[in-house]
């Protein structure tokens, strides 16, 4: 990968990591204020929330890879264009979901989910402040398409995560100093998503130079239409396949076993943060170079991530339990990270693929990575539901993992490119995931925190050393940031004693 390529992934992980603070200090007063059934209860409604994501119809996606391609022609008239299109349709078909979301949240609470009738009551209660989320979460999709179409990330993770800190600290507060009650948490959750996107607004016509607002146009939304409508289904099947098993969850069990799966899943999904990063910047590169560029992108940007983030994936894995004892306590730290080891390697599954499907959605065919999701939806529905019958928390985790290591399969063989050296090197990094799974289970890590630090650090090392001997393109990144750590020491080392004193 180019330097600018590598300063953008800078940019995005900085901007996951962090909130990712923040999370980890408010999941467990959240719990202690509202109580471990009415944050289970809470983390199903936003589900239900995710769920109405089909209503961006694509929309943010496509903006994004059309204004991608305008801005590398030079046509801002033409970004302005979809810019407006996409947030008009957005805005409207958020004002539809939000009148939905009254039926189907009242629906989920009467008839699925296991809660007392107090819980019921306090979640009609909030509905109201459920259906303004829907409206403000569509345009703020647009808003942040539109300025990473633009590859400027920086203006893109400085607001966003402005809005991650208040969608966190804010319903905080108001459940701490008004009430510890449903209806408080999500009044003050939504209102922390207005004054985010008001802030993305604000920085997307800053960034694509927007001086009136216009109407949408036909032929502009068509375009969008065609290209959203497969990144629709998509997403929709990514929403469903990545939520269903808390909802399952929460049908067979209850809400006490939401948490206990949700807790876990909630901060190994955070590891996911580097894929994520990578996967943003590819996006709109990708939409706008070469097929013969775009295949030797991919292949290097797969090779760096197999060899960054497994020693991160497989450190997590061995130091979950006594961070979850010190986290959340002793309780859902025993039944929680067995969960969360499994999940691991399912979060690592997912970042591989992500890379493969945006290479397809952007340089072949979005119809073609739905396709796959819509293939694999009723396999993985079946396969969660006799998981989560048999075998619980468990069952639902290892169901979970084997479905990202299906679509990681399929969709390395869609997408057209040499897959052979890949695979070899995704799997050598999945021995060792699994060899640390083993490790992590015969350690009895709470009460051996040392030792399983050890252990971590430990196998980490050797599979990041495995990685730079055998990749080129990591070698050359290690050897890149050992000149630069070296040419920073001598510098200093350089600077007289006073004037280091004086600095």
């Amino acid at each position: 990968m180019d330097k600018s390529m590598v300063k953008n992934v800078a940019i995005n992980f900085s901007g996951l990591v962090l909130p990712t603070f923040v999370s980890l200090v408010t999941v467990p007063a959240y719990i202690h204020l509202v109580g471990v059934e009415r944050y289970g209860v809470i983390s199903l409604v936003w589900t239900l929330i995710g769920y109405f994501g089909f209503l961006d119809l694509g929309m943010s996606m496509a903006a994004q890879h059309q204004i991608s391609k305008a801005h590398a022609a030079g046509d801002p008239a033409q970004r302005s264009r979809v810019f407006w299109s996409a947030v008009w349709l957005n805005f409207g078909t958020g004002i539809a979901g939000g009148l939905l979301i009254y039926f189907g949240a009242f629906a989920y609470t009467a008839y699925f989910a296991h809660s007392e009738a107090s819980m019921q009551h306090e979640v009609y209660l909030a509905l109201p402040w459920l259906a303004i989320a829907i409206p403000l979460a569509n345009v703020s999709w647009v808003f942040a398409g539109a300025i990473n179409g633009m590859e400027r990330f920086g203006v893109y993770n400085t607001n966003q995560t402005i809005g991650t800190f208040l969608f966190q600290l804010l319903p905080l507060g108001a459940a701490w100093l008004i009430a510890p009650n449903l209806q408080t948490v999500l009044a003050a959750a939504v209102l922390a998503r207005l004054i985010a996107a008001v802030l993305l607004a604000r920085a997307s016509f800053k960034v694509l130079q927007i001086e009136r607002v216009e109407w949408p146009q036909r032929g502009v939304a068509g375009g969008l239409f065609k290209f959203g409508g497969w990144m629709l289904v998509s997403s929709m099947t990514s929403m469903i396949t990545d939520s269903l098993d808390r909802v399952l969850l929460g049908a067979h069990l209850g809400a006490r076993f939401v948490t206990y799966y949700t807790v876990p899943q909630n901060l190994v999904t955070r590891l996911n943060m580097l894929p994520n990063a990578l996967v943003r910047t590819l996006f709109p590169r990708l939409s706008a170079i070469r097929r013969e560029d775009a295949d030797g992108m991919v292949r290097k940007s797969l090779e760096f991530l197999n060899g960054v983030f497994t020693p991160i994936a497989i450190f997590a894995m061995l130091v979950l339990a006594p961070f979850l004892h010190v986290w959340v306590g002793r309780e859902i730290a025993i039944a929680s990270a067995p969960v969360g080891r499994i999940l691991i390697i399912g979060v690592w599954l997912v970042g591989q693929a992500s890379v493969t499907r945006i290479m397809i959605q952007s340089q072949i065919n979005p119809a073609t990575a739905a396709r796959v999701g819509l293939f694999q939806l009723p396999l993985f529905v079946g396969a969660l539901w006799l998981g989560i019958a048999h075998y619980g928390l468990i069952g639902a985790a290892s169901v979970v993992a084997l479905r990202s290591l299906l679509d990681y399969s399929v969709l390395l063989w869609m997408s057209r490119i040499h897959a052979r050296p890949i695979a070899l090197d995704m799997l050598t990094h999945l021995a060792f995931l699994l060899a640390s799974l083993g490790v992590a289970s015969a350690i009895d890590a709470i009460a051996n925190p040392l030792r399983a630090i050890a252990a971590a650090a430990a196998l980490a090392s050797i599979n990041a050393g495995w990685s730079v001997l055998t990749r080129p393109e990591l070698r050359s990144i290690a050897r890149g940031l050992l000149r630069k750590l070296s040419e920073r020491v001598r510098g200093r080392a350089n600077v007289p004693v006073k004037a280091r004193r004086d600095a």
